[in-house]
């Protein structure tokens, strides 16, 4: 993680922002920084699938998984995205990061991220994820209600299926 004070800040935010039920959305704050730039002066590509992992981790946080993922020694593996780029963040513009749990199946975690900056949304992403224990998937519906107990099952929209079936037709 290149990003460490903006982890930081995640991480010591979600202690006093309000907790998150597992379908709620997480949003945070951020502008760009020089650091954040390519050579068109604009927000690099890499630097919005980093900040994804900011968005994600605070969900995690502020929805209840982490005290679970720490007590079953679980990690979190990103399997698979599709990302579709807008308009561009210029130097030092405000933007939001706007992460939610779209729904899961007996093996991946669906999780939409979008970046609204001041002149609408810049990029939208969808991410499948899994929940992994010493290298192995692990189901994530066990994983979620120990989390937050009496949840129920949010199937993802028709089109994530669709793009997960071609995912894995693309995995070869």
């Amino acid at each position: 993680m290149n990003l460490i004070f903006r982890l930081l800040a995640v991480i010591l935010g979600a202690t006093w922002r309000p907790k998150l039920g597992m379908q709620d959305v997480s949003a945070l704050n951020f502008r760009v920084w020089p650091l954040d730039l390519d050579l068109n002066l604009h927000m690099t590509n890499s630097r919005y699938l980093a900040l994804m992992d900011l968005g994600r981790t605070d969900l995690i946080l502020r929805a209840g998984a982490w005290p679970v993922m720490r007590r079953e020694k679980l990690g979190v593996v990103l399997a698979g995205s599709a990302m579709r780029f807008r308009r561009p963040l210029p130097p030092f513009a405000r933007f939001n990061l706007a992460t939610r749990l779209l729904g899961w199946d007996e093996r991946w975690m669906y999780v939409e991220q979008v970046f609204t900056g001041p002149e609408g949304v810049a990029c939208s992403a969808v991410m499948r994820a899994a929940f992994t224990k010493a290298g192995r998937l692990v189901p994530p519906g066990p994983v979620l209600e120990a989390a937050v107990p009496g949840l129920v099952k949010l199937d993802a929209p028709g089109w994530v299926a669709d793009w997960a079936a071609v995912e894995q037709a693309f995995a070869g």
